[in-house]
C-alpha cells in the first residue's frame, strides 16, 4: 500500500488529465498562499503605521477571490476524477475479468468486494487524497524557499523540524497498513459466506439450517465492526500526534520571531510573513496524513486493482499451450487436449482430438465427463492443462445463459450488431417459435425482463437464447443441452433449427437426446479418463 504508484497512470488512463490539472492548482495555490501571506503582512503593517489601507486591501481581497476559485477548481477537478477513476477501475477490472479464462478469475467472493466496495472506495482517495499530496509537494517547498530569503533563521528551524511530521506519519501508517489488510480479510469473509448463504438459502431453508446462519453472519459482522473501530482509532491516534507535532514546531518560529521582534532585530513585517508561512510548511503535511488514513482503504484497493489488471498483459499461456484463434474459418480442431480443474488432481479432459467443420457434431456422454468444459475449452473461456485448441471467435449458449434486465430486443442482439432491423429480430423468434408468445407481451420487443429473464418460462428463455445465436456472426456455435427444459414437440422444433442453423456454420451441441444425434454429421463420446470406450 503506497502513498502514490506511478502504475495508477499506465493501468487507469482516466486518472492521467486530472491528476495534471490538480497539479497546476498545486502550484497556483501554493503561490497564492505565499502572497496571501505578504498582502496580509503588508495590511497590518499599513493599520499600525496608520497609512492607506485600499491598495493592500485590494491586493489582499483578489487574493482571497483568486483562492477560493482555485480551492472550487479543485474541488470540482478532485470530484470528478475520483468517480470517473472508480468508474473506470470497476469497467476494467469487469472486462478484465469477462474476457480472462477461468483459472485466472478470483473467487466470487473477492470479485465482489474489489468491484464493489473496493472501487468505490478509490473515489475519496483520489478525490481528497491526491489532490492534499500534490499540495503537499509544492506548498511546504515553496513555503521554506521565501522564508529563507524573508527570514533564514526562521526557514532553519522549520526544515529541521519538518521532517517530523512524515516520519511520524509513516510509523503510524505502517500500522495502518496492517489494520486495513486485516479490515479487507474481514470485509472479503463477510462478503463471501453472506454470498454462500444467500445462494444456498433454498437448499438451508428445506432441511431447516437457515436459522443458524444468522449467528454466523452476526459473529463475522461483529468481526469487521471491530477491525474496523481499530483502523478509525489508528487515524484519530495519527491526526492527534500530526496536530501536536506541527502546534510545537510552529510555537517554536513564533516564539523565536517574537524574540527577534521585541529586542528590534527583526521588521514588522518580515515577522509577519514568517509566522503566516510557518504553518503553511506544516499544513499540507498534516492533511496528507489525516487523508491517508481516511483513504486508506482506497490505496490498498488501488493497488489491488492494477495488480490484477497488470496480469492482463500476460500472454493467454499456460504451461507451454498456446489457444491459437483461427479469424474466420468454420473449423475447430482439437489435439491432445487435456485439462484439470484448479485444485483437482486428476483430469477431467486426457489427451482428447476432435475435428469438426461445418455441419452438427454432437457431443455425449455421462455427467461429469467434461462435455461443458470441453465448449469452455474451444470458447477460450478455459485454459487447457495441456494440447492446443484451434478455433475461431465462437457463440456458446450455456445450459443457464445470460439474459439482462433490458428488452428482449437488447438481449436478442446482445453480443452482436444492435442496428438489426426488427423484421429480422422476428423472423428469428418465429424460427424457434417464440413469435406469438412475444407479441403477447405489453410492448412486444421492446418489453423488459425481469432478474435472470423472469417474466419467461425456462423453455422460453433457452428458446430466446437459441435465437439469439441465429442471429450471431459468429461461424462456430456451441450449445450446451439447449433442450433440456422444452416439452417433445418444442424439442423437435429446435433440433430443426439447429440442423438448419448447422448447414452453414460449424455446430458443436452437447445433448442427452437421441433424436439430436440421429441429425448429426459427427457424433463424439466421451468417457470418464482412463475408461476405455
Amino acid at each position: 500500500m503506497r502513498p502514490f504508484d506511478p502504475q495508477v497512470l499506465r493501468t487507469l488512463p482516466e486518472a492521467r488529465r486530472p491528476l495534471a490539472t490538480l497539479g497546476a492548482v498545486g502550484v497556483a495555490q501554493g503561490i497564492a498562499t505565499v502572497a496571501t501571506a505578504f498582502a496580509l503582512s503588508a495590511v497590518v503593517v499599513a493599520a499600525v503605521r496608520g497609512v492607506p489601507l485600499g491598495a493592500p486591501a485590494a491586493y489582499l481581497l483578489g487574493l482571497f477571490v483568486v483562492r477560493g476559485l482555485l480551492a472550487l477548481t479543485g474541488e470540482r477537478v478532485a470530484a470528478s476524477a475520483g468517480a470517473a477513476v472508480s468508474a473506470g477501475a470497476r469497467s476494467r477490472l469487469l472486462r478484465h475479468w469477462a474476457a480472462a479464462p477461468a483459472e485466472r478469475r478470483p473467487d466470487p467472493a473477492t470479485a465482489l468486494v474489489l468491484a464493489d466496495q473496493g472501487a468505490t472506495s478509490i473515489e475519496p482517495y483520489v478525490a481528497r487524497f491526491l489532490p492534499a499530496l500534490v499540495t503537499a509537494c509544492v506548498v511546504p517547498p515553496l513555503a521554506v524557499v521565501v522564508l529563507a530569503v524573508v527570514d533564514w533563521r526562521s526557514a532553519l528551524v522549520v526544515v529541521l523540524t519538518l521532517p517530523l511530521l512524515p516520519v511520524f506519519a509513516a510509523l503510524i501508517g505502517a500500522t495502518t497498513r496492517d489494520a486495513t489488510q486485516q479490515r479487507w480479510k474481514a470485509l472479503a469473509s463477510l462478503s463471501g459466506h453472506f454470498l454462500d448463504v444467500v445462494r444456498g438459502l433454498p437448499t438451508l431453508a428445506a432441511y431447516g439450517r437457515a436459522e443458524r446462519q444468522t449467528a454466523v453472519i452476526g459473529e463475522v459482522s461483529q468481526r469487521h465492526r471491530r477491525t474496523t473501530m481499530a483502523t478509525l482509532r489508528l487515524a484519530f491516534l495519527n491526526s492527534a500526534a500530526l496536530e501536536l507535532l506541527a502546534t510545537i514546531c510552529v510555537a517554536i518560529v513564533a516564539v523565536i520571531v517574537g524574540l527577534r521582534l521585541s529586542h528590534g532585530g527583526l521588521e514588522l513585517g518580515t515577522a509577519l510573513v514568517a509566522i503566516l508561512l510557518a504553518p503553511e510548511a506544516y499544513w499540507p503535511v498534516r492533511r496528507v496524513g489525516a487523508e491517508f488514513h481516511s483513504a486508506a482503504d482506497g490505496a490498498a484497493a488501488l493497488a489491488e486493482v492494477t495488480a490484477r489488471l497488470g496480469d492482463g498483459a500476460q500472454e493467454r499461456q499456460d504451461h507451454g499451450v498456446l489457444v491459437h484463434t483461427v479469424p474466420k474459418a468454420a473449423r475447430v480442431e482439437v489435439h491432445g487436449l487435456g485439462y484439470t480443474h484448479p485444485g483437482a488432481t486428476h483430469p477431467v479432459l486426457d489427451d482428447l482430438d476432435l475435428a469438426a467443420g461445418v455441419g452438427l457434431t454432437v457431443v455425449t456422454g455421462p455427467s461429469g465427463v467434461g462435455k461443458s468444459t470441453l465448449l469452455a475449452l474451444v470458447a477460450g473461456l478455459r485454459t487447457p492443462s495441456r494440447g492446443t485448441v484451434t478455433a475461431p471467435a465462437t457463440h456458446l449458449v450455456t445450459q443457464r445463459p445470460f439474459l439482462t434486465t433490458e428488452s428482449i430486443r437488447s438481449n436478442l442482439t446482445l453480443g452482436g450488431d444492435s442496428s438489426t432491423p426488427g423484421e429480422s429480430l422476428w423472423a428469428a423468434l418465429r424460427e424457434v417459435g417464440l413469435e406469438g408468445p412475444v407479441a403477447a407481451l405489453p410492448a412486444g420487443l421492446d418489453t423488459p425482463l425481469g432478474d435472470d429473464g423472469r417474466g419467461l418460462s425456462a423453455g422460453q428463455r433457452a428458446r430466446l437464447v437459441l435465437a439469439r445465436a441465429t442471429l450471431s456472426r459468429a461461424t462456430v456455435v456451441l450449445l450446451d443441452e439447449p433442450t433440456a427444459h422444452l416439452d417433445e414437440a418444442t424439442a423437435a422444433l429446435t433440433h430443426e433449427v439447429i440442423a438448419t442453423l448447422a448447414e452453414r456454420r460449424c455446430v458443436i451441441v452437447v445433448t442427452h437426446r437421441p433424436e439430436l444425434v440421429a441429425l448429426a454429421d459427427q457424433h463424439v463420446h466421451l468417457q470418464p479418463v482412463g475408461v476405455t470406450a
